[in-house]
């Protein structure tokens, strides 16, 4: 039976928690189902088709999931992009979210939480309302974009702008469920589901490398841990190179590769258009590193002048994705410098321009 237990400590965690109550560690799930090909269910369009190998019952679903992998030749290179931007909501939150809200909802949560620049703000939002659950999201009062909130509202969702937003979820945490994008395990199990439909997409074959934008991680972790778990079923070899690809203005992971350490160092965060990377302390960043020593891989930073050079780039190509989800397309030229011309690349497209374009920052 799955359960998840805190890395740090070993204690099993109740169903509702975010992290250990013993010690505060991240928590992770422990006897999760082994990937099985055969137990696919090959008729439904959406990330559910992998069912069996998430020991959550589906109550809900927006049709998350089965997103696009189409080529794309830029003058920076050729890639497969991943297109996550046009999960329901907007962005590659929903594989996660979709997985957590209904665990989340069949554990008896009532009222949610969750800390968030936008994207996740606008996916807790959304899938609250088709849980009929309550949601509510902390959003950092100098940074976050309007027209994020304004989604956020839309669908239902209140907001609680913060000057130290942090601290106040954590607070808040103690009388409503956190369904944190950072900290729940299950909401890292939703996102293995990309690993899979590529996989899938490409002829039940791993690509070479992968590159994805990075914050938190989640969506990196989950191509990692997907592609692990095909690993351990014998379904392929070896593991694609994982590529963390953060803005130059707050990019923990990026120093901690370059200094070869477990752990990312902390950063004094600066201005950036990516403000969905904008995460000066990663809850993972651990996990993220180990996952870049464990296949070869490699993190770069890229500027605001790559960034919407790359968006912009993007655009032009029919692509309308934010400046977060250009980041991996701004390093396009040096990942490509460094895995070879022939090697196969998925880039992960991460969240939906249509939110931002034209916002101030």
């Amino acid at each position: 039976m799955t359960k998840a237990i805190c890395q740090s400590c070993g204690t099993q965690a109740d169903p509702l928690a975010w992290r250990c109550r013993a010690c505060g560690g991240t928590l992770e799930l422990a006897a999760l189902p082994p990937f099985d090909a055969s137990a696919i269910a090959a008729s439904d369009f959406s990330l559910w088709r992998y069912a069996e190998m998430l020991p959550v019952v589906k109550r809900f679903s927006l049709g998350e999931g089965m997103t696009p992998l189409v080529p794309l030749d830029l003058p920076g290179g050729k890639f497969l992009a991943k297109l996550e931007h046009l999960n329901p909501t907007g962005s590659f939150k929903d594989r996660g979210t979709a997985v957590m809200l209904n665990h989340l909802a069949a554990e008896g949560a009532s009222d949610v939480i969750d800390n968030s620049s936008g994207n996740a703000g606008s996916s807790l939002a959304a899938y609250a309302g088709a849980a009929d659950l309550s949601a509510t999201v902390y959003v950092p009062a100098a940074t976050a974009v309007e027209s994020k909130k304004r989604l956020i509202r839309a669908f239902g969702g209140a907001i609680i702008e913060s000057q130290n937003y942090l601290a106040d979820v954590y607070a808040a945490a103690e009388k409503a469920t956190y369904a944190s994008h950072a900290w729940n395990p299950y909401f890292v199990l939703g996102q293995q589901t990309v690993a899979w439909e590529t996989w899938e997409q490409l002829g039940r074959r791993a690509p070479d490398a992968v590159a994805t934008p990075v914050g938190h991680g989640g969506l990196f972790l989950g191509f990692y841990r997907g592609f692990q778990a095909l690993r351990a079923a014998g379904l392929i070899e070896t593991l694609p190179r994982m590529i963390a690809v953060q803005s130059a203005g707050v990019d923990p992971i990026v120093r901690g590769w370059e200094a070869r350490s477990m752990q990312p160092p902390g950063v004094k965060p600066a201005p950036s258009v990516a403000d969905g990377i904008l995460v000066d302390t990663p809850v993972r960043g651990g996990e993220i590193l180990h996952a870049l020593y464990d296949t070869d891989g490699f993190a770069l930073r890229v500027d605001n002048e790559a960034i919407l050079s790359a968006q912009a780039a993007m655009h032009r190509a029919g692509h309308i994705i934010e400046a977060t989800s250009a980041a991996p397309v701004a390093a396009l030229p040096r990942i490509r410098e460094r895995i070879g011309e022939t090697a196969e690349l998925v880039i992960a497209l991460t969240g939906n321009g249509l939110k931002s374009l034209g916002a101030k920052q």
